[in-house]
């Protein structure tokens, strides 16, 4: 009777045990992808030859952490910056940067409208709500990133982009939290293809 008890209470024991364990997996697989779903990701790309010239069109999502978000609530204003980048192989040297751009978008919230402000290249708009705000940063079209003469047709190329926050532009205080605090290192990866004036007039993922 005694090892039958016994017997029971070991086997409840460890049935316990294993609910635990299977517990935190799951927790830590929420928190996983609660961590990843912030962020910035390319959604689509396509970059094409206009009259010679080739035009950047893209469109990232964008994922703000809780702390980014009530940032910009109180009036910080983020800096959104797309860099493009053309790198010509040498088997001698390092890669040459053929070409380098970049554009800034400028993401603020208004108090008394209570909407939020895009800016860039000169031209700015409103949004009604940070989904739709996120969505307008995020979309880039038309960018041109190169021009006719800057190529060499008998070269191959290595082409890239990326969207980031740029944490120089943020307030003194805001800087010195951000580099304490991951939430705010806000990046996409840099996206590379391979590229060349021969090639199709329109490129597209």
């Amino acid at each position: 009777m005694v090892f039958t008890t016994l017997y029971l209470e070991k086997k409840a024991m460890s049935q316990r045990i294993k609910q635990l364990i299977l517990f935190c997996l799951m927790a830590v697989c929420i928190a996983s992808t609660t961590v990843h779903a912030e962020g910035i990701k390319i959604k689509s790309f396509e970059m094409e030859k206009v009259d010679g010239e080739w035009l950047l069109n893209t469109s990232f999502q964008i994922e703000l952490t809780p702390g980014l978000e009530d940032a910009i609530q109180k009036g910080v204003v983020l800096y959104f910056q797309v860099d493009f980048e053309l790198m010509r192989s040498r088997w001698y040297w390092f890669d040459e940067k053929t070409i380098f751009a970049q554009r800034q978008i400028r993401l603020s919230y208004q108090p008394l409208t209570q909407q939020y402000r895009i800016a860039s290249e000169g031209f700015s708009f409103s949004a009604k709500n940070l989904g739709e705000a996120l969505q307008a940063v995020g979309s880039i079209g038309g960018w041109r990133v190169i021009e006719a003469n800057q190529l060499d047709p008998n070269r191959s190329y290595t082409a890239g982009f990326r969207m980031f926050l740029d944490l120089s532009k943020l307030p003194k205080p805001f800087q010195v939290n951000a580099l304490n605090n991951r939430d705010w290192n806000v990046s996409s990866d840099w996206y590379r293809f391979p590229f060349s004036t021969n090639g199709p007039n329109l490129i597209k993922r």
